[in-house]
């Protein structure tokens, strides 16, 4: 049973962490009470702000002989509402100043970066050693490692590189009992029984607080090239691209299939953007590939690649950025459509994956049942098709109770559309968490045995549930 910070833990807590690092000012506290879309608003008996791991660890470890809950939280940039704390009853605990970048080894290809971490200055400390640190999204700026970790980030490299979870070597913790878990080694082969890292990645603060994280580097890019195409269909898309992987291989580092109403959501809302091709098409993808620096242009690799496709009518038109500020005007347009779609309206949003070879024929044959069912409803589909991930998100109908709709049939178009996905055997988590927004839908679609087993461990790392309460794992029967 979990019980409130006691107003003696309270001052504890105070003294331990300075002016600095706690507070109870409502004002201080209300931006982070807040989830990223604004759908939950949380409360907090305080916020603790520690700046190293002994203080995070001290923090645990006493909230554990008390049994008051913590919510562990980075940059404040979940789309499922994982690091909104729920009431007057639990601790905010935010990384945001556990922030240092510890050590950058070219020799060891390996970046050790603290929790609170801004992935952006990763970025910036990798590219300074002559590396590149391969995750980026649009949340680059606000997002930090350790919620990336805990949330097995993907963005819009996984193609290439793989998810958070490719991308971690090793992790430092503080666990639910507050003992410290060092397991920050350079070790590419460890084969020690059970791997503690993998459980930690994607636990969304559920079993411990990831303090640092080793991160694997790889070469800084020499040349890069990106392309967008206009096509007539999703099957023609993944058709393109195994094309295009036959003959650049694993120079693709994205891959991304875009409706035309996301194009037009991002040009009717977004100033400064404009369409990168002359005529209509019904889909489009924007493509990335790049080169070491010994190696060819990539855009000249990337521009003898699509000339078949373009021969063949694959590829019924095409746009090849001249440079970097044509190349970040193309990205731009990709990373606008939240942005767009949030100018349009409140919208219904799914973060789902089904296999790639299903990817085309979900899109379209889920779309006009989806827009079937809910009348008048439009749906815009986009992502990371290389990797099978695909924002499918609902649009309510044009209409000037349209946030109403949404409130009243969302529940049911999200039943309808996981549905779908399951069907296609597929999930209704992709990339974003479940957090406390799709507690209920895992419960509802997940396999019995494998929530019995993530229940298991849950109890048996954090028997009083002090981390994180209300996400992630929902309570047993």
């Amino acid at each position: 049973m979990l019980l409130p910070p006691s107003k003696a833990l309270l001052r504890e807590l105070e003294a331990l962490l300075g002016a600095r690092g706690f507070t109870r000012d409502a004002a201080e506290m209300e931006p982070w009470l807040v989830d990223w879309r604004g759908r939950y608003q949380g409360a907090a008996a305080a916020m603790l702000l520690p700046d190293s791991a002994a203080q995070v660890q001290a923090i645990v470890a006493r909230c554990a002989e008390n049994r008051v809950a913590l919510v562990p939280q980075g940059g404040n940039t979940s789309l499922v509402g994982g690091a909104t704390p729920g009431g007057d009853e639990v601790l905010l605990l935010s990384l945001r100043r556990l922030n240092r970048i510890r050590s950058v080894s070219p020799d060891d290809n390996m970046l050790v970066a603290e929790g609170g971490a801004i992935l952006a200055a990763v970025h910036d400390a990798a590219s300074r050693a002559g590396r590149r640190f391969p995750l980026s999204l649009g949340a680059k700026g606000s997002a930090t490692i350790g919620g990336l970790v805990s949330t097995n980030a993907g963005g819009t490299q996984v193609l290439r590189f793989g998810t958070m979870r490719a991308l971690v070597l090793g992790l430092e913790a503080v666990l639910p009992d507050g003992s410290f878990y060092q397991g920050l080694s350079a070790l590419r082969k460890d084969n020690r029984g059970y791997d503690l890292r993998q459980l930690l990645i994607g636990a969304e603060g559920t079993l411990g607080v990831v303090t640092a994280a080793s991160l694997r580097l790889v070469p800084a890019v020499g040349s890069r090239g990106v392309a967008w195409a206009g096509l007539a269909s999703p099957a023609d898309a993944l058709t393109l691209l195994r094309q295009l992987e036959l003959r650049l291989g694993d120079g693709i580092e994205s891959f991304e299939l875009m409706p035309a109403h996301a194009l037009g959501l991002v040009l009717r809302h977004v100033p400064g953007t404009r369409a990168p091709l002359t005529a209509q098409h019904p889909w489009h993808v924007l493509v990335e590939v790049t080169a070491p620096q010994s190696g060819a242009e990539a855009s000249a690799l990337l521009a003898a690649a699509l000339e078949p496709a373009l021969e063949s009518g694959l590829v019924t038109d095409a746009a090849l950025a001249g440079g970097e500020a044509q190349a970040d005007a193309l990205w731009r347009i990709r990373e606008s459509i939240a942005e767009a779609e949030r100018q349009e309206g409140r919208a219904v949003k799914h973060d789902i994956s089904v296999p790639v070879s299903a990817m085309p024929a979900f899109l379209q044959t889920a779309t006009p049942q989806v827009e079937a069912r809910f009348e008048g409803a439009r749906v815009v589909a986009f992502g990371h098709l290389g990797d099978g991930n695909i924002h499918f998100n609902v649009l309510p109908p044009p209409r000037p109770d349209a946030a109403r709709w949404v409130e009243e049939q969302g529940e049911m178009v999200t039943g309808f559309v996981h549905d779908l996905v399951g069907a296609a055997g597929g999930s209704i988590s992709a990339e974003h968490g479940i957090g406390q927004l799709k507690r209920s839908e895992l419960v509802r679609t997940a396999c019995p045995a494998g929530l019995r087993a993530q229940r298991a461990i849950k109890t048996a790392l954090d028997p009083h549930g002090i981390m994180n309460p209300g996400k992630l794992i929902p309570p047993g029967d």
